[in-house]
């Protein structure tokens, strides 16, 4: 475990260094807001929307000391597969970098590992979170979303109706409410 600590921190020393506009999700998100767990990857979204993102984000990850391999983000950036994976150089640990061509993200401050650091919204990662419900078959392998989502709704300041109302505009209304719905144990 100290090791994947050791990588979060170098990853936000290096992606803060460069002055990169980044933000946690995944996993290490749902922790933050709601029930510790963990993970083997790091997901992080970063704003590349300019020629000059793309030269921080290269810079930040080898900043980290991760395997950069330019052309990965190239491909990427021509894709509609917005996601690139680069390995630790000194643990086996990845870092999941998920492309975003906003201007500006919308995320929240927290800290990780001590350090200043941002996050992804948690009604951003409730909707992300139920994009992959919705698209994984079969349903059993959902259950580490579904459990993250009430742990952030329980523990978080949500507004739940902005959701709802994301939600239903994405057709995912039902797979909230099945989610969030109480039962009997």
């Amino acid at each position: 475990m100290e090791a994947f600590y050791e990588l979060i921190k170098r990853v936000v020393g290096g992606f803060n260094a460069v002055g990169l506009d980044y933000m946690f999700t995944g996993a290490l998100a749902a922790s933050f807001y709601g029930v510790p767990r963990t993970t083997v990857d790091v997901d992080i979204v970063v704003k590349v929307a300019q020629e000059r993102d793309k030269a921080k984000l290269v810079s930040g990850l080898r900043q980290a000391g991760l395997r950069v391999d330019e052309k990965k983000i190239e491909v990427v950036l021509k894709s509609s597969y917005r996601i690139v994976t680069f390995r630790d150089s000194k643990s086996p640990h990845s870092v999941d970098i998920i492309v975003s061509e906003e201007k500006k993200l919308e995320k929240k401050v927290g800290t990780i590992a001590g350090l200043p650091t941002f996050y992804q919204t948690p009604e951003d990662l409730i909707l992300a979170k139920l994009r992959m419900i919705k698209a994984t078959v079969p349903r059993e392998r959902t259950q580490k979303d579904r459990e993250d989502i009430r742990a952030i709704l329980r523990f978080t300041k949500v507004n739940v109706e902005a959701v709802k109302k994301q939600a239903r505009r994405n057709n995912m209304l039902s797979v909230f409410e099945s989610t969030t719905a109480k039962t009997d144990s």
